[in-house]
């Protein structure tokens, strides 16, 4: 009893799910949501890893158009495609002919199928328990690189609703993966075999949804362009030729027209892209065999490169692939043409001409669930990555499909109906001469509806000047107020339940008032809103002695309305609102072509309505792009910022490390000779004493030491050798001083913000620089006027700093050195290189520091951008443009002060450092604002 309670208990369990599914797929009739809502609930069933949608094309490969994963346990494949040879045709005929659906285990190698139809009877097989068997090894392996343990597969079929009697087709398949090992039992199956049923069904419905979109949005087309056609006298031939040209998405076309009088031209309307024949009649290509042979009475194509449909609308898919087109190549080999279409144009068993519309080449591109190797296919060798791989394909032609072939034999057929019209006009004008009166009649007739256009062009050129939704709707009703001469026009927007407000009006004398209005008449049923829905136009001629409901005469005549006509505003199949024109001083009868008037100018409305929304969406996703960018743009500066720290970082650590070390090996043996001077100038001391007793004695000594004494040159040597000593000593400390300045630079031991002596970095940095600064072949010395002032010692980064002096002093040694090179005239070397330092304290706790020179100076441009990462004027491969960038962090951000350059093209330039005295206990320092001639004293 409790084992059927539980049984009962899971079984309403299921029910209950199914519902809720079935009710959520229902919610929506668009297939992306019945899709997404479709794998979310079925994943959520299942408690797998991922459930998608797999679509198949029409040469059997597929795509995954729906997913849903759970926490990226298995990557995802959504908009991944497939080659058809995933799926074996035999796999694909198991899907359709009985509805198999498969259960893979790869742990155990195993795969389960259950057949939901018999292929002999068509119904429920006998047996409905999975069936298992040891699975192909070739499955597994392709389970396995995808990182799946266990696998789903169910059939989706769909059948087209607009077709009774049409076959079942494999639509797709639904798809469960898990990167586990997880049993499904048959009551999970039939769980997901009912949900898949519904999904079927939702799925015709939004086909058919589709369908009818489509055929809207044909017959939309069909009444646009024919709108253009038949208007007499001048039907818009060439205007109807360019719509249809952009229907098809076309680059070019051309209308061909033979002549009804024996004896007359024929005419070519060309648009867009042609081919290129020079010296050619206007009409050569219409003049070809295959165009001739269009224009032929029940002709068909027996060429297969050549598709015709039953209306014969002949399309030629790929214009290369058809070899009979050869002599016409060299025509199109200029173009990007690579698609033709040829529409015959008969009326009444008569050829009037033909039209022909061209297609350029495209590049396609594909994105495969992993790289397929095209020469390893049908060789049972499963993929091993499935990564997506994207597949560009150049210059490929674009197929007409068959909605376009019966679009361009629709387009075709109202064409010749308007071209024998329009011809028949100038026929019936050239010969009836003698019926004058029936001819003013006729040309009254085409005025008047000449006249009409007219306006109605004037109209909808105004309303399309503009994109603002506000702007657009009182065009409207004031046009339609003049037009009707009428005195009162509103325009009514629907907001809620068939509600709505007065949001535009224009009115003609001191009449009452609606804009703003907010009206909920009782007495307006919501029939009559569906009627507006539908597209009925009610006039009304006279309010008080009409039809409407005794409310509703009450309500208008109330709003001071004698005769009202309303136009429905429709965008697509919703209402938006209503175009109403109210007569107020008495009534009035509204003449058919008013009304046609502004039926017009209410599907304007509608187009205009749909472009401002569009344009306001495209305006705020502008806005959005753009707010997008700016912060691209602001991390990348960011990006810049810190490589240009981290390369700066790791040149100036390398540079102090091999500055530091040298220092070091340069001081010991320095030491070493320092520090033997005195003990051997002690030593010879004591030595000369020897030979100067020597000489004293030397007529005492033995002749061997008297030869001695007066080879070595006793005299001299006293003197000199002193002389020597002393200037070994001064050399040895020019080098400990030299070490000193370098272990000052480097600073290694120093990392931390301390109190530290300015001057020190500066002249550690000019003894580095000290090479530079002395006289060369190619230039002359530079001079370094050193004005300090008595400054406190300064908490800082001592090494950042003494960084930040040794590349702005390196800058202006290459500004002096570019300026007074040896070979200019001596004129110009009358004025050496000078590079002037001052220090001072510029406020208790602020001090500055000011680097003059005497070169060229620097543009304002290029002041402006002197701080900016890489930037630099100098050639390639003198500088790298951070040298400058890095200083201004380092005083500007690490040390809270401020650097900046004022310089005068001829005048040289002065670079100014404030940094604070303490900085734990100030704040930032700006610099000031100065003018570009600005200069220091």
């Amino acid at each position: 009893m409790k084992i059927h309670e539980e049984a009962l208990q899971s079984s309403l369990d299921q029910e209950i799910l199914l519902q809720r599914i079935t009710y959520r797929i229902r919610q929506s009739i668009e297939l992306s949501d019945i899709l997404a809502t479709t794998v979310a609930e079925v994943r959520s069933f299942l408690e797998t890893d991922r459930v998608m949608v797999y679509r198949f094309h029409a040469d059997n490969s597929g795509r995954v158009i729906a997913e849903s994963t759970q926490a990226q346990r298995l990557p995802s494949l959504l908009g991944l495609n497939f080659p058809a040879e995933d799926i074996p045709q035999a796999k694909r005929d198991g899907f359709l002919s009985t509805r198999q659906r498969s259960i893979v285990d790869v742990a155990t190698q195993r795969i389960g199928f259950s057949d939901l139809d018999c292929p002999v009877t068509g119904k429920l097989p006998a047996l409905t328990e999975i069936q298992y068997r040891p699975a192909d090894p070739c499955h597994i392996a392709y389970l396995t690189a995808m990182g799946v343990q266990s696998s789903l597969v169910v059939p989706i079929l769909n059948r087209d609703l607009q077709t009774p009697d049409a076959p079942l087709q494999l639509w797709g398949l639904l798809v469960s993966h898990h990167s586990e090992s997880r049993p499904i039992v048959a009551a999970d199956l039939e769980v997901v075999q009912q949900v898949v049923d519904q999904m079927s069904i939702a799925i015709a419905q939004a086909t058919l949804l589709e369908q009818t979109r489509a055929q809207a949005q044909r017959e939309a087309t069909i009444n646009r362009i024919t709108g253009l056609l038949h208007v007499l006298p001048d039907c818009q031939l060439h205007a109807a030729l360019e719509a249809t040209v952009a229907v098809f998405n076309g680059s070019g076309g051309r209308l061909y027209m033979t002549s009804l009088i024996q004896g007359d031209s024929s005419q070519v309307y060309t648009c867009g892209q042609q081919p290129i024949v020079p010296d050619a009649a206007e009409d050569w290509l219409e003049q070809q065999s295959d165009w001739q042979h269009c224009l032929m009475p029940d002709a068909q194509s027996s060429t297969p490169s050549v598709v015709a449909d039953q209306r014969h609308a002949y399309a030629i898919p790929d214009l290369y692939a058809a070899t009979h087109l050869t002599p016409l190549f060299p025509a199109f080999r200029p173009t990007q043409i690579r698609s033709v279409l040829i529409v015959p144009l008969r009326y009444c068993q008569q050829t009037l001409g033909c039209l022909t519309i061209f297609r350029d080449q495209v590049d396609v591109e594909t994105l495969w669930a992993g790289r397929v190797d095209r020469s390893a296919l049908g060789l049972q060798q499963p993929r091993l990555s499935f990564a997506a791989w994207r597949e560009v394909k150049h210059k490929q032609p674009i197929a007409w499909s068959r909605d376009e072939l019966d679009l361009a034999s629709m387009l075709g057929h109202h064409f010749a109906m308007a071209i024998q019209q329009y011809q028949l006009y100038q026929q019936v004008q050239s010969l009836n001469v003698n019926l004058e009166q029936q001819v003013q009649t006729r040309t009254a007739e085409l005025q008047q509806s000449w006249k009409v256009d007219r306006v109605l062009k004037q109209v909808t050129n105004q309303i399309r000047r503009t994109l603002d939704l506000q702007t657009i709707l009182k065009t409207i009703a004031r046009e339609v107020l003049k037009l009707l001469d009428t005195d009162r026009v509103v325009i009514y927007q629907f907001t809620y339940f068939w509600q709505g407000e007065v949001v535009v009006e224009a009115v003609s004398g001191n009449w009452l008032s609606l804009l703003g209005k907010i009206y909920k008449d009782e007495c307006f049923p919501q029939t009559h809103a569906q009627l507006y829905q539908k597209g009925r136009i009610r006039a009304v001629n006279d309010v008080a002695n009409s039809d409407l409901a005794p409310c509703h005469i009450q309500f208008l005549l109330d709003l001071q309305v004698q005769a009202n006509l309303v136009v429905p505003i429709r965008i697509g199949t919703d209402l938006w609102g209503l175009l109403v024109g109210h007569e107020c001083k008495a009534p009035r009868v509204w003449q058919g072509l008013e009304i046609d008037l502004v039926q017009q100018l209410a599907d304007q409305a509608a187009i205009a309505i749909q472009q401002a929304e569009l344009y306001a969406q495209s305006r705020k996703a502008a806005e959005t792009a753009t707010a997008q960018a700016q912060q691209l743009e602001q991390t990348l500066h960011e990006l810049q910022q810190t490589q240009t720290q981290l390369i700066q970082a790791e040149k100036m650590s390398s540079l102090g490390q091999l500055v530091a070390g040298v220092a070091h090996e340069i001081n010991n043996p320095v030491n070493f000779i320092y520090g033997n001077i005195t003990c051997a100038n002690e030593y010879m001391h004591h030595l000369l004493q020897l030979g100067q007793l020597c000489q004293k004695y030397g007529a005492q000594l033995p002749a061997e030491l008297q030869q001695l004494v007066a080879d070595m040159d006793l005299e001299f040597l006293v003197e000199d050798l002193p002389k020597l000593l002393s200037s070994m000593k001064l050399g040895a400390d020019r080098i400990r001083q030299i070490v000193v300045s370098l272990r000052n630079f480097s600073r290694l031991d120093e990392a931390e913000m301390k109190p530290v002596d300015i001057h020190e970095g500066i002249d550690s940095a000019l003894l580095i620089l000290q090479h530079r600064l002395k006289a060369k072949p190619d230039a002359p010395e530079i001079q370094v006027i050193k004005d300090y002032g008595q400054l406190p010692l300064v908490e800082c980064y001592a090494g950042q700093l003494n960084q930040v002096f040794l590349n702005i002093l390196s800058n202006a040694i290459d500004a002096v050195e570019g300026d007074h090179p040896l070979d200019l005239p001596a004129s110009a070397q009358s004025t050496p290189g000078i590079i002037t330092i001052r220090t001072a304290v510029k406020q208790p706790d602020l001090i500055t520091i000011q680097i003059a020179d005497n070169g060229s100076g620097i543009t304002e441009a290029v002041r402006k951008r002197l701080f900016d990462p890489f930037f630099t004027t100098k050639p390639v491969g003198k500088g790298t443009g951070i040298g400058l960038s890095i200083s201004y962090q380092i005083v500007t951000e690490k040390h809270k002060g401020a650097l900046w350059c004022t310089s005068e093209p001829g005048a040289g330039s002065e670079f100014w450092i404030e940094i604070p005295v303490l900085q734990t206990a100030t704040s930032v320092v700006s610099p000031p604002i100065l003018l570009p001639s600005m200069r220091s004293a």
